[in-house]
């Protein structure tokens, strides 16, 4: 049963997994660990700073996606929102980068 609809990072799914007690949660925790870019606190930490960059454009999806990929440069932020809505000007994209760099 869905009882809530939400955006969260993989992060938040690896935190969610290890609560359940199922050899199908611990199979894809185990998928999942391959991709994680980082840690549980410092995803928190850049979705609240990226809400702060207060770019009108972003959605919280789109928060999360940028946080899943961890962008290193601006064509990295392009591909991410390649065939969405969402475009970026260069003043947005080189803010999150500066924000991306700051937490490496």
């Amino acid at each position: 049963m869905i009882k809530e609809k939400k955006a969260v990072t993989l992060t938040e799914v690896q935190e969610l997994l290890k609560e359940i007690e199922s050899d199908k949660a611990k199979a894809l925790l185990s998928f999942i660990k391959k991709f994680v870019k980082t840690n549980a606190n410092k995803a928190e930490k850049l979705k609240q700073e990226l809400l702060a960059l207060d770019i009108a454009k972003l959605k919280e999806k789109d928060i999360v996606s940028l946080i899943n990929f961890m962008p290193e440069d601006a064509e990295d932020i392009r591909k991410i929102f390649t065939g969405s809505e969402i475009s970026l000007d260069q003043n947005e994209i080189t803010k999150i980068l500066e924000l991306f760099k700051r937490k490496e």
